[in-house]
């Protein structure tokens, strides 16, 4: 029973003396990958205004898009040219 405990203690002890390696560079992989996408790092601290659209524009704009959840636009039909025709027993839904 001794030895049982022993050696449990031991494993355990072994165990956690590896931990401290690998909490050292926990997330280095993610900040490296955030920084190769970000095209300026320091473009917080540039005073200038995005230039964009003109006040105007940007209202008509965002009008569209909210009426757009009003009334959406009509479906397209796509019509698959050089493409098979199936029927309702080929894709499984009929008799």
């Amino acid at each position: 029973m001794q030895r049982t405990v022993l050696f449990g203690s031991l494993l355990l002890v072994a165990a956690c003396s590896t931990t401290p390696r690998y909490d050292a560079r926990f997330g280095d992989a993610v900040r490296q990958a955030r920084l190769s996408m970000t095209v300026n790092p320091n473009a917080g601290a540039n005073p200038d205004p995005v230039s964009g659209i003109d006040t105007q524009s940007a209202l008509a704009a965002q009008k569209r898009y909210h009426d757009s959840f009003r009334s959406p636009p009509p479906v397209v039909n796509v019509i698959n040219i050089g493409g098979g025709v199936t029927s309702n027993n080929a894709q499984g839904g009929g008799k």
